[in-house]
Formats: C-alpha cells, sequence, structure tokens
C-alpha cells in the first residue's frame, strides 16, 4: 500500500458550510451584518438541527447578485 496522504487544512474554498462567522470572514462583514442577511432572505442558512449552517454556494450566490446590481450613480464633482 501507498503512503497515506497528510492531512492538510481545510481552507476556506474547501468547505461546503461556513458559520454564519466563518462566512463574514470570507465576506469581511460583521457577523451581525451575517444575522441580518440572513434573516431578510438575503443569505439563506441550512439548519442542521439547532445549528445554523450557510453552504459555500449560497455565499457565491450572494456575490454574484451583488455583482449583478448596478452601481450607485457617482454624484459629479460640479453638483456640489
Amino acid at each position: 500500500m501507498g503512503d497515506p496522504q497528510p492531512l492538510r487544512d481545510v481552507t476556506a474554498a474547501d468547505r461546503l458550510l461556513f458559520t454564519p462567522e466563518e462566512a463574514a470572514q470570507v465576506l469581511r462583514i460583521g457577523r451581525t451584518t451575517v444575522y441580518a442577511l440572513m434573516k431578510s432572505g438575503e443569505l439563506r442558512p441550512v439548519h442542521i438541527g439547532r445549528c445554523c449552517r450557510i453552504a459555500q454556494a449560497e455565499v457565491e450566490r450572494y456575490v454574484r447578485r451583488l455583482q449583478a446590481l448596478p452601481s450607485p450613480a457617482q454624484p459629479s464633482p460640479d453638483a456640489a
């Protein structure tokens, strides 16, 4: 038999589910903001027993949706 594969650190890209705190770190936003996004339905959590997790695919979907939104119009410097 071959040598066993060494255990490697599980990076954020390898994870299937994130805790709200981990999702906040990945998105670089606050934990409270993640909970607010879940409450508003913008991030759909997965419930496992009493635990709440956010799928990596859900985080990616949220970011894609943000990228698709038109950027707000910037006021021109002459408007002041």
